[in-house]
């Protein structure tokens, strides 16, 4: 796991000074070595930065910037290629030599065998930025599901491009404006959904696609190699129940090895849930080392999952280890936020993720997580509510939609209070009434603020861009949860769950991987009848029988608590300075972005505990404004 950064400069005025304070940004990412460098050239000064963090091959043959053996290629590559180990053989019996035992060097000469086809060939997480001086031109290139991040910024003849955008602030030619649309998609969503970013002119490079820079022709264009559209839109296997579990626990087992490939010690996050627990047992059993997992406990009982992880984890027999966080010790962390996070972001499970992060880099260089299964095999509970309100839309005959339509719309017209912090339940209503496709109900009714409560909160609102909710048109739904799992794939994994868990484990130099995003077990699980993923109201269906194989039954079935904090209440409390602080109105005006009646609106009511207001919208509230202090004054 490293950062990379870098620059294709046409006005040729960056230099190598700029590159190294712009991988200097990323030191946390790779705190084992760094190598930067300039290839001045008639079109372009092209810079290269890195930030290593030694995993597979720790000698000094695994530095990057990287060249191949016939200097026609250099890159630098953050993520891991699982099973590169295979792919060189397959290399070596084609005639390719090799100097490590590094996956950079085998991405080289699969490049030099397959050209751009190699990452078809790849299984694992990455982004890479490679320069083939033949072509004349730069790739950039990020992983099928997204668990390496890579921003790229084009403007005025500059391309910068980087891990994280922080990098991009080192730079003096970038030019930092606040982009109000993403504003917009991050009150609705919070998060920024790609390819949106922040600022003008800086984008998210989507998962599963290369971007390609013509040195020659100073021109960008962007090229999809994978979609989960293609297997969502198959045909259903006709496999029996058994057989799917079957084949399902030998892809999940395969899976979870590949990702064991490591020089340093790994270890497990463990929650106790279904997915962390089955991550742990598939790869525990019929080892004798036990392996080590991580887990984080909260004094307030309501939030704590400690107990059950430490079950699971007797049960198994793992080396487990266990700390209960106290609440300074989270509450201190909310400063870190803007600078961990640099784009706004508003999942506050960050804080118990960087937390558990932190115990395990004391012990483990590399940690898996679970993530991926909800998204995957239908975990979350609003798959259920979403399918159950749209089918009874659906069922409703048109006459009588229109005019429930008209009778929100009348309401909503004649409503004498607009109270921000409690949701607009009318709009939302209208909203779906009126919408012809799952995806778009499912993004309605999963959304924090409709765009009309948005456009209220903002001083600026004027446009909502298209995001992947926008984009369905391709793809051929055998059902209600299938399109639902299929959005969830493309943005909220995506751009909330693994740019949190990206963050929050390279804020500590710690690798995190993630077995169940193996693009082969998505690719298989979207062909599964959608009864093996949700039966009987109760999601992950085949996961679970699964799980049972190896842990009891009683041990498992409880209800799903998410990975939480008691920040509601601090925010009421012992937090509630900095709430006030940064919802001030001099703070608020100087921003400039955000109405400032409606946050004290929504804010005082929050603090004087009416129970209808939406914590999650004061949380964005304050997390945009921490944001905005952090990296816009």
């Amino acid at each position: 796991m490293c950062g990379i950064t870098g620059f294709i400069d046409f006005n040729q005025r960056s230099t190598l000074e700029n590159l190294s304070a712009m991988a200097g940004t990323l030191e946390h990412r790779g705190p084992d070595d760094d190598g930067n460098e300039i290839f001045a050239l008639t079109e372009a000064t092209i810079g290269f930065g890195f930030r290593r963090l030694s995993i597979i091959d720790l000698s000094e043959t695994g530095h990057q910037p990287m060249h191949s053996h016939n200097a026609q290629l250099t890159i630098v590559f953050n993520g891991e290629i699982y099973n590169h180990a295979e792919i060189r053989k397959t290399l070596e019996e084609k005639g390719h030599h090799f100097k490590s035992h590094s996956d950079t060097e085998v991405i080289l000469n699969a490049y030099l065998e397959w050209d751009l086809d190699c990452v078809h060939h790849f299984t694992g997480m990455f982004a890479i930025a490679l320069f083939d001086r033949k072509k004349n031109k730069v790739f950039l290139l990020r992983d099928r599901a997204g668990v390496k991040p890579l921003f790229y910024y084009h403007h005025e003849g500059l391309i910068l491009f980087a891990s994280e955008l922080k990098a991009f602030h080192r730079h003096p030619h970038f030019k930092k404006a606040l982009n109000l649309s993403s504003v917009a998609l991050y009150f609705q969503h919070g998060y920024v959904p790609a390819p949106h970013c922040i600022f003008e002119n800086t984008y998210k490079l989507l998962p599963g696609h290369w971007a390609t820079l013509d040195l020659k022709h100073k021109n960008i264009s962007i090229k999809k190699y994978w979609d989960v559209t293609d297997y969502y839109n198959q045909p259903r296997l006709p496999i029996s129940f058994e057989d799917a579990i079957t084949e399902t626990e030998k892809i999940l087992k395969k899976a979870c090895e590949y990702r064991m490939v490591a020089d340093v010690p790994v270890g497990i996050f463990l929650s106790g849930g279904y997915d962390s627990s089955l991550v742990t047992a598939l790869l525990q059993h019929g080892r004798t080392q036990k392996l080590k997992t991580f887990t984080i406990g909260f004094a307030e009982e309501a939030f704590n999952e400690a107990s059950y992880a430490k079950k699971v984890a007797q049960h198994l027999g793992t080396d487990h280890h266990e700390y209960t966080c106290t609440y300074k010790e989270a509450a201190d962390i909310i400063p870190m936020l803007p600078e961990m996070y640099d784009e706004p972001f508003a999942d506050s499970s960050a804080i118990p993720t960087y937390l558990v992060s932190k115990m395990a880099k004391q012990h483990v260089t590399v940690a898996l997580s679970a993530d991926g299964g909800d998204e995957t095999f239908a975990g979350y509970t609003k798959y259920v509510k979403a399918g159950s309100y749209i089918q009874k839309l659906k069922q409703t005959p048109g006459p009588i939609k229109k005019l429930v339509a008209w009778q929100a719309s009348l309401l909503n017209a004649v409503k004498k209070t607009n109270n921000l912090g409690v949701p607009d339940r009318l709009d939302k209503l209208q909203q779906i009434l009126r919408s012809t496709h799952p995806v778009t109900s499912f993004n309605i009714i999963t959304q924090a603020m409709t765009q009309k409560e948005v456009s209220k909160l903002m001083v600026n609102a004027e446009s909502f861009p298209p995001t992947a909710f926008e984009k369905y048109s391709d793809l051929k739904a055998h059902s209600f949860l299938d399109a639902f799992l299929w959005a969830d794939y493309k943005t909220f994994l995506a751009d909330d769950i693994l740019q949190k868990v990206d963050r929050a484990t390279m804020a500590v130099s710690l690798e995190g991987r993630e077995p169940l995003l193996d693009h082969h077990l998505i690719e298989w699980a979207a062909l599964l009848p959608a009864n093996y993923k949700l039966h009987n109201g109760k999601g992950k269906h085949i996961l679970r029988e699964i799980t049972h194989r190896y842990l009891p039954k009683e041990m498992m079935d409880r209800g799903k608590m998410g990975f939480q904090i008691p920040l509601e209440q601090w925010l009421r409390n012992e937090q509630k300075e900095i709430l006030q602080e940064y919802t001030s109105r001099k703070k608020i005006k100087n921003a400039g972005v955000l109405n400032y009646h409606k946050v004290e609106e929504i804010t005082n009511a929050y603090l004087t505990q009416n129970p209808k207001v939406d914590f999650h919208r004061v949380w964005k509230i304050l997390m945009l404004q921490m944001w905005f202090e952090k990296w816009m004054s």
